[in-house]
């Protein structure tokens, strides 16, 4: 994050100054006046590693010059932070006097570094506070030298804290940092008064972003009245997905920012306890009245990384245009309605294994109407059986004349009343039922909440009308076959894992977002009819590999079944191109410009 944040650029301007002194003088100047602010900087890392990075670049400037005992003009003061724990904060302090004392050690001489080093200064320039409570322009001026901690009714500085002034007149800010990671749903009371502090009046629906759309705001808004400073961040990948985007990133805008660089979803880990290793980006944010190139760096599918020159990154980190996709109740090309499936909200007790289903036919054979096949994304996918119990308003004396039923729905009912939420407490009025109760008539096409990135194409699939969906899953009923074609496209992938959400790094889909924002053109019956063979192509694929898995299917591709796929994509392609795409980058263009053409229309 530091290299593209500046490093990389205080680096080439020290080649291309070799053998130059003035030019090496004017860089070993630029280094004294630049300011590093971490607003949630932990034991301090990104400050340190700042820092000494800096004292290299200092030292081969000397080298160069030939004066490399000279002692360095980079004051440590210029490397701020605000930290909430005490202990952190301290461990950070210390942790770059330490640093100075053996960059002094390093590039003068041991003596010389004791003598700077000894006695320890009292003075604190990392800052032991809230970072969402206090004004970051008061701890990291961009100009100037003085520094002040406010403090009014909200706020109150920390007794014996020192407020030290700069030493120099300020000259670039870069803001770095790696803030709290934590879901709207898990912030307690004081982090809710925090968003509230900020986001009121600014961010309409907040209360369901992330912790850490609080720091990009008050970043977004220091880089307004400093178009040379640059923030980057350390975030989940979560603010970058989904319905996060259309909360946060209008907000942003108004700041008049763009992103500078970025790096898309890499799994990451760090030294907290019990940290398995999250999946996150990195964004930097920036005034956008100074035009460069943006960079966006990533992963190509052999893993080895890769760096794109564009002109803008947009809020799903991909070249284009800033547009915002927003769920939407209906299909915006009229396409068929997509529902989520069934939820039971029964504590499992509606739910019947495969050999609980065969233990009840034996006791009593007319049951077998009333328990289904139950399907979600792990009974499509991986095989699993599972089935329900299924009735309707009519059915329920039916129901309860079957003793091993009426136990069941009793134990429903019970769990049903004991619940907060009143609309389940409602529920319990009909315990047989559950919450949703659709059912097709023909067929259903079902899509699974969740799919593993790894696969090439979405898992959907084709049930009969004696199959119940599960809330795992979303579902198509009785929908013409030419949209599963859409589905098990290269296209609608794309789509999919750019504007909705992800578990970690996989695919979760979304009705609202996913299938109800897909842009595809009027179909002509002939489209339709060439879209409906080719879907029967990749089942009929499929029936000849039982009983395989879809996931074993589609972990491991077989040939044929990927040839089948990829004529499918020549389909669906033509019909919006007339060819072919190139590649995911002009599928996205051509998806957004179909989005923005659609939405407006119907505005």
């Amino acid at each position: 994050m530091l290299n593209p944040l500046f490093l990389d650029d205080l680096r080439k301007h020290f080649e291309s100054a070799k053998g130059n002194v003035r030019k090496l003088t004017n860089l070993k100047k630029r280094l004294q006046r630049i300011r590093i602010f971490d607003p949630a900087c932990g034991s301090g890392n990104f400050l340190l590693i700042a820092y000494k990075e800096m004292r290299t670049i200092e030292h081969d400037i000397n080298v160069e010059l030939n004066t490399p005992l000279e002692p360095s003009i980079i004051p440590i003061t210029n490397f701020r932070g605000i930290e909430l724990e005490d202990f952190a904060a301290e461990i950070a302090r210390l942790s770059l006097v330490i640093a100075e004392f053996q960059c002094n050690a390093k590039y003068m001489s041991e003596t010389l570094a004791l003598s700077v080093f000894l006695p320890l200064s009292k003075k604190n320039w990392i800052i032991c506070e809230n970072a969402l409570r206090l004004d970051w322009l008061e701890i990291c001026p961009q100009e100037g030298t003085e520094v002040k901690v406010a403090s009014d009714d909200l706020f109150s500085t920390p007794l014996d804290q020192f407020e030290i002034d700069f030493e120099n007149e300020g000259g670039e800010t870069y803001i770095c940092g790696n803030p709290p990671y934590l879901g709207a749903d898990r912030l307690d009371s004081e982090q809710k008064l925090d968003m509230d502090q900020i986001c009121k009046g600014v961010l309409p629906k907040y209360k369901k972003l992330d912790y850490v759309a609080g720091w990009l705001l008050k970043a977004s808004s220091y880089c307004k009245l400093s178009p040379h400073t640059i923030a980057a961040f350390v975030t989940t990948n979560s603010i970058c997905q989904g319905q996060q985007v259309e909360l946060l990133w209008p907000g942003l805008f108004k700041n008049n920012i763009e992103l500078k660089f970025a790096r898309t979803s890499f799994k990451w880990k760090n030294l907290a306890a019990h940290n398995a290793g999250v999946t996150v980006i990195v964004i930097a944010l920036g005034s956008n009245t100074i035009k460069k190139a943006k960079l966006l760096f990533s992963d190509s599918s052999e893993h080895i990384s890769e760096v794109k020159r564009i002109n803008n990154i947009n809020p799903y980190l991909e070249a284009g245009e800033n547009i915002i996709v927003s769920p939407c109740p209906s299909s915006i090309s009229q396409l068929p309605e997509m529902l989520r499936g069934n939820q039971a909200t029964d504590n499992g007790n509606l739910l019947f294994t495969f050999e609980e289903r065969q233990s009840l036919i034996k006791k009593n054979g007319n049951c077998s109407k009333m328990i289904l096949r139950f399907v979600g994304s792990q009974e499509f996918c991986q095989g699993s059986i599972r089935y329900c119990l299924w009735g309707n308003e009519g059915t329920i004396s039916d129901i309860a004349s079957i003793p091993e039923f009426h136990d069941r729905i009793e134990k429903v009912r019970e769990f049903r009343l004991n619940s907060s939420d009143k609309g389940t407490v409602k529920l319990a009025e009909k315990p047989h039922l559950f919450r949703e109760m659709n059912k097709a008539n023909l067929h259903t096409i079902i899509v699974p909440r969740v799919t593993s990135e790894n696969r090439p194409y979405l898992p959907c699939g084709l049930l009969s009308s004696g199959s119940i969906v599960s809330d795992s899953a979303f579902a198509l009923y009785d929908a013409p076959l030419w949209c599963l074609a859409l589905i098990a496209s290269r296209l609608h992938l794309v789509w999919v894992k750019t504007v909705c959400g992800k578990m970690k790094t996989d695919f979760r889909y979304s009705n609202t977002l996913g299938w109800n924002t897909f842009p595809v053109p009027t179909l002509t019956d002939k489209n339709k009819d060439d879209l409906t063979k080719s879907a029967i192509r990749i089942l009929e694929i499929r029936e000849r590999y039982f009983p395989e898995t879809i996931a074993e299917l589609y972990d491991n591709m077989p040939e044929d079944l990927r040839q089948a796929h990829e004529w499918n994509d020549e389909v669906v392609e033509r019909i919006f191109i007339g060819r072919k795409f190139k590649n995911d980058s002009e599928r996205l263009e051509k998806l957004f410009e179909m989005y923005a053409r659609l939405t407006s229309a119907i505005k």
